[in-house]
């Protein structure tokens, strides 16, 4: 599986770090992991599975026992700290930080920097930063748009009709993500985030029209720079003879990334309304995440007693 890297200078500019010693080197320094590691143990003398290719945060608790040690002891420690090697030192909170540090950060060419945020709160915005700029990746031909805060995926071949029914989609007031070229990244065991290559972001091609933007024809609330994928519509052209779901009661999945994602196949024929159709399946989606599914409701109807099993909902009486 191909290993991704986040540049240092580019997380600097992001959270708008400040460097305190050894600029020259962020240009050179990458970022391989997400994980980022909090140096009690190692300040303290225990540094056993250190993994030296983290990111280091110095928070209230481990500048507190700096402080207390005396200038000599503290050298020591925070040598033997740097000598493990890492990629830079962030110190939270906007503490001052030591000017021994600083000359030992030197010595191995290690940026130390500060921000002024809360340790646990600067701790968690690098990790979600970090997951998503080192999460495997996939590029798929498909669109995505946000339609009742469920990202769904359209996927089809050239022509199908895609990029026309998320543009019907923005003018009935939901948010377009990414046109034609969809980045999938997996962020966790159980979610796919989806974003549009930056060159093409906001833009949709139109057959016979060409490329609009989409941004500026209906305004910023049209559009959405990522949004996690919760449903895969697949469109294609009707085949007769083909048997197509008319009940719903087997789920599909599409796997995109080894995440299996609820999707379902809508043939295209002239005269369907896709974009309701795509309005529909993302509520009817949001729906069996709470726990209801109408299918089986349908079948146990049919099947059950009605007035004993009604799947997920309650029968009441209005009069009562």
């Amino acid at each position: 599986m191909h290993k991704y890297s986040v540049k240092l200078e580019k997380i600097i500019e992001e959270f708008q770090l400040k460097v305190l010693c050894c600029e020259d080197q962020v240009k050179n320094i990458e970022i391989e992991t997400k994980d980022i590691n909090r140096p009690g143990l190692e300040l303290a003398g225990y540094t056993n599975h250190f993994s030296n290719d983290r990111i280091q945060l110095i928070g209230m608790v481990e500048y507190s026992y700096l402080k207390d040690l005396s200038l000599q002891t503290r050298k020591k420690k925070l040598d033997k700290l740097f000598s493990e090697g890492f990629p830079c030192l962030i110190v939270a909170r906007g503490l001052e930080v030591f000017s021994e540090m600083i000359q030992i950060a030197k010595k191995y060419n290690i940026p130390v920097m500060s921000h002024h945020e809360v340790t646990t709160e600067l701790f968690s915005s690098l990790n979600r930063y970090l997951s998503v700029q080192l999460a495997p990746r996939q590029t798929l031909h498909a669109g995505l748009v946000e339609v009742y805060g469920e990202g769904v995926l359209i996927m089809g071949e050239s022509g199908v009709g895609k990029s026309e029914t998320a543009l019907e989609l923005v003018k009935r007031g939901h948010r377009l993500v990414a046109d034609d070229v969809v980045e999938v990244r997996r962020v966790s065991n159980k979610t796919l985030v989806g974003s549009a290559p930056e060159t093409i972001r906001h833009l949709i091609e139109i057959r016979g029209l060409g490329f609009i933007d989409i941004r500026r024809l209906y305004g910023i609330g049209s559009v959405k720079i990522t949004e996690n994928i919760k449903l895969v519509v697949k469109l294609e052209n009707w085949q007769k003879g083909k048997e197509y779901d008319r009940v719903g009661i087997t789920d599909q999945y599409t796997n995109i990334l080894g995440i299996e994602v609820p999707s379902l196949t809508i043939p295209v024929r002239p005269g369907r309304n896709l974009a309701v159709i795509v309005e529909v399946a993302a509520m009817n989606n949001r729906q069996k995440d709470f726990g209801y599914n109408a299918a089986k409701e349908l079948e146990s109807r049919a099947f059950g007693n009605p007035d004993e099993n009604l799947g997920s909902v309650r029968k009441i009486d209005p009069w009562k």
